[in-house]
């Protein structure tokens, strides 16, 4: 699905894109643009001071201006240009080895004072790179957090004089205007505006040592830098250098940044912890694998930037994590805009690669900016697990999050119905809604000004595409507090994810007369387990009490009451009957795929007269989406129940029965109807359970050091007694291991088989080594073994380039994209 390209010309209808024929490694020069704005110089505009110099001097001449066709803005994120590219620009003012004067001619004059060379202090063992907590990105360039300051030096031609002016330029995108942010300019020793200064912190003989502040709502992005000075013999410009260029993300750790999260320990799971737990399966069988989020590994910043700009985003509105949050939940799924992800739930993955064999994001981003084409495929937790990646790259603390039993509201109503016939027979035709046995989605930390007061903090981010927003299949910003509280009127897509995690399940049983009358309503059905990784561990961390008040309770029925108000079924609750005297509850046992299994409904008599129930069991398979296949077993009882006695009915399966309609995940679909004969009582509950499929066990085989090469073994035992066929291993860690494919052909039925493995880590510290197995017969088998790497002797604890694996200099290809 979605293979082709599309017309859709995003959210910004004035930047089309479609995929280009042949990914274009370079974009098109363009002509000098020259600005003269008014005819005032730089120094007049920039500087208070300057405005009376003669007005017979010469304006600056031409502007810098850097690589802009084929959307490569200034300082645009990646381009055509490959990012490790250290080649001449012919577009660029002048050369590296010579700066512009006044009169544009390239002479230097004596006098002048001319920058001979500029250190941005941007080695990841620098100050820069560790007070701005970027020191693990796998990037040579400065990469800075805003709102913080930052050291750079200028090596000079002469000593620096207090006559002398210096100011230092910043500029992003295809048109930089200082009004839209995306021209800085910074007086050295001025006070500057909106949070941006420099001062000298040191004159050292042909040195100068600045401090530079940022402002902590600077635009986001990579900026092209250069640096201009104003003697009394003249004015010069530093060129652009391609090294020079700096990184700006988001802020966590600055109070004045609205992304500013408050615990250090937050931090350090939300936005720099690379590796993380993504939970699916039931409630009652939770599984757990961890995904490689990657975000400091090398290309991967340029892919999450290269996203705004294929979707054609303002570099103007790139500050706000508001706007920003909500084009990645557009561009993760491929739906309009040509995004990262192809979403497939069919089953059928020939054609791409099946979504539970990825074991992380890297491999994704990094194909879909090398190549512009959207990845096949993915499903909610891939969604989920590259949006993670992505917002934390850009500096968002951002966690992962499974829903149990979520639900998937078509038609606004805020509730899910099921509609029966007289005979309590499914009408499939009108179940339109649905309820995933798990659906995962993002929590994202910011303050949100565009809402009241008191809407901050965690906000939902939803990159699986199920339903339009604005008619664009995108999904959040949502404040969690207004999903707690059923304000589904609040912005973005309240009622959609209120409806996925607090709405009713309410049964509707077809009358004589045509009409449809509500039989039972299960109030405790829908988002009945919230779960994400716990913070500095592997367990889980229930998070369902901030997404919900407590089930039962006043105000968790005030909520679902109040949402389903603005609901298209306002009065749904004015219908209800009541009669519960039989309870119902359904068991499975832990079924493991390859094995037979049984299941059990167990019936209580809470009345004081005797009960009797005629009662009916359907399994069939099922999506983890809730789509199901035709039943393949059935069983009919009629059980008589004593006051207060409780009876057990069960239905053995065994695994030929099941084996031939298993779909992905291994999951199963248990509805039970049932009629109490004496008060006309209906009994309804679907059960949904997995078949758990085994683990790949890792071992390492000896001590891992940077720069050194080291083995893992994977061992596996195939649980099924058929053969599977073509195999295919993945293996990565970020500082460990770049995504890498192993295809070992088949495995015999019940066979176990050995692989070993080399690698050489680049980065020290505990790192995570991610395995997954797939095949045609069997999918969702992983493993993961936390390697702890020692630093290289005599490395100072830093990084290495050893093996290749560090990408330093690795050219990653750029696909032509839209920009603004």
């Amino acid at each position: 699905m979605m293979d082709g390209p599309r017309s859709d010309v995003g959210r910004w209808g004035g930047n089309p894109w479609q995929p280009p024929t042949t990914p274009s490694p370079e974009p098109e020069p363009e002509p000098d643009r020259r600005s003269r704005r008014g005819g005032r110089s730089f120094w007049a505009r920039c500087c208070g001071c300057c405005s009376c110099r003669n007005e017979t001097d010469a304006d600056w001449g031409p502007e810098p201006h850097g690589d802009r066709g084929s959307g490569r803005g200034r300082g645009s994120s990646s381009g055509g240009r490959r990012p490790d590219s250290r080649g001449s620009d012919s577009r660029r003012p002048g050369s590296r080895a010579s700066g512009v004067n006044a009169a544009g001619d390239g002479t230097i004059r004596e006098g002048m004072l001319v920058v001979t060379g500029v250190d941005l202090l941007s080695s990841r063992s620098d100050q820069n790179r560790r007070e701005h907590h970027t020191d693990e990105f796998e990037y040579d360039e400065l990469i800075l957090r805003r709102g913080q300051p930052f050291d750079m030096v200028l090596h000079l031609s002469r000593p620096y004089e207090s006559s002398d002016h210096v100011a230092l330029e910043l500029l992003i995108g295809n048109s930089p205007e200082v009004g839209k942010g995306t021209h800085v300019i910074i007086p050295v020793g001025k006070g500057g505006s909106g949070g941006w200064k420099a001062q000298v912190t040191k004159a050292s003989g042909q040195n100068l040592d600045l401090r530079v502040h940022t402002s902590p709502n600077a635009i986001i992005g990579k900026f092209q830098f250069t640096v201009r000075t104003r003697s009394e013999a003249g004015e010069f410009q530093l060129p652009f250098d391609p090294h020079n260029e700096i990184y700006i993300l988001f802020n966590p750790w600055c109070p004045e940044d609205i992304v500013y999260v408050e615990h250090e320990d937050w931090r350090q799971e939300y936005v720099l912890n690379e590796s993380g737990r993504i939970y699916y399966g039931t409630e009652a069988q939770i599984g757990e694998r961890t995904w490689n989020y990657g975000q400091f590994d090398h290309g991967v910043l340029d892919a999450c930037l290269y996203i705004l700009d294929r979707r054609g985003m303002p570099y103007g509105g790139r500050g706000d994590p508001v706007s920003v949050s909500r084009v990645i939940s557009a561009m993760v799924n491929s739906l309009d805009d040509n995004g990262v992800l192809i979403g497939n739930w069919s089953g059928d993955y020939s054609r791409g690669t099946n979504p539970s064999a990825w074991v992380g994001s890297v491999e994704i981003l990094l194909s879909y900016l090398r190549t512009g084409y959207s990845v096949p495929y993915g499903q909610c937790w891939v969604f989920a697990g590259v949006t993670t990646t992505v917002l934390r790259c850009l500096g968002l603390a951002t966690r992962t999050v499974t829903n149990f039993n979520s639900a998937h509201d078509t038609d606004t109503s805020l509730t899910m119905d099921i509609y029966f016939d007289e005979n309590m027979k499914p009408l499939e035709h009108l179940n339109h809604d649905s309820v995933w046995n798990f659906h995962v989605w993002n929590d994202c930390w910011m303050k949100r000004p565009d809402l009241p007061s008191g809407f901050g903090g965690w906000q939902v981010v939803d990159a699986t595409p199920q339903e339009t927003s604005s008619g664009i299949f995108c999904c959040g910003p949502c404040s969690v507090e207004s999903i707690k509280n059923g304000l589904v009127y609040m912005k973005y897509d309240t009622p959609f994810i209120f409806a996925e995690v607090n709405s009713d399940k309410v049964y509707w049983q077809r009358q004589d007369d045509g009409s449809f009358k509500i039989v039972y309503v299960e109030e405790k059905a829908i988002g009945t387990l919230i779960i994400t990784k716990a913070i500095g561990s592997n367990m889980r961390d229930d998070v369902t009490h901030i997404y919900k008040h407590p089930e039962g309770s006043e105000a968790e029925r005030k909520a679902v009451e109040t949402a389903a108000s603005h609901g298209s079924k306002p009065n749904v609750y004015s219908t209800r009957d009541s009669a519960e005297d039989v309870a119902m509850q359904v068991e499975a046992q832990d079924a493991v795929m390859g094995q037979d299994l049984t299941v059990c409904v167990v019936l209580t008599n809470r009345s004081s007269s005797r009960r009797t129930v005629k009662l009916h069991l359907y399994l069939s398979v099922t999506f983890y989406t809730g789509v199901t296949g035709s039943v393949f077993k059935e069983s009919k009882k009629e059980v008589v129940l004593a006051p207060g006695a409780s009876d057990r009915v069960s239905m053995p399966v065994a695994y030929k029965e099941y084996q031939p309609h298993l779909v992905d995940q291994g999951s199963m679909l248990l509805n039970v109807s049932g009629h109490v004969k004496e008060n006309g009582q209906v009994l309804a509950k679907q059960h949904t359970f997995r078949l758990r499929t085994p683990d790949l066990s890792l071992t390492l085989l000896g001590a891992a050091v940077v720069g050194q090469e080291c083995e893992v073994q994977i061992v596996f035992k195939n649980p099924l007694p058929i053969t599977l066929t073509n195999v295919v291993f993945r293996l990565e860690g970020s500082g460990l291991q770049r995504p890498k494919i192993l295809n070992v052909g088949d495995i015999g039925g019940n066979e176990t088989v050995t692989l070993h493995q080399k690698f050489v880590p680049v980065r020290p510290g505990p790192r995570q080594l991610i395995a997954s197995l797939d095949s045609p017969q069997l999918s969702q088998v992983h493993g993961v073994i936390q390697v702890d790497v020692a630093p290289a002797p005599g490395s100072g604890g830093f990084f290495s380039d050893a093996g290749g694996d560090s990408h330093s200099g690795e050219t990653i290809p750029m696909a032509s994209r839209g920009g603004a």
